[in-house]
């Protein structure tokens, strides 16, 4: 599974990783993480407010953190 954290790297990025990595390793998941920080990539992909979380491609969480749990589940459904 593909996991792209969308975002200029700030504060809020890195605790979507953090957030989301500790879902993925709790669901026991095979995955690899790309952080994308370029404007003009994150553009491309459609995302219009960072931090966003794409799984394999589609971006599942746009504009906020989201908790665990939450990420846990977006991630059961694109499992």
């Amino acid at each position: 599974m593909k996991l792209t954290i969308y975002g200029k790297g700030c504060s809020k990025c890195e605790k979507l990783q953090q957030y989301t990595e500790s879902a993925a390793q709790a669901l026991g998941l095979d995955y690899q993480v790309e952080k994308v920080t370029d404007m003009n990539l994150i553009i491309d992909a459609g995302v219009m407010h960072t931090p966003a979380l794409a799984v394999d491609g589609e971006v599942v969480l746009e504009g906020h953190i989201g908790s665990v749990s939450q990420i846990t589940e977006l991630l059961k459904t694109g499992a």
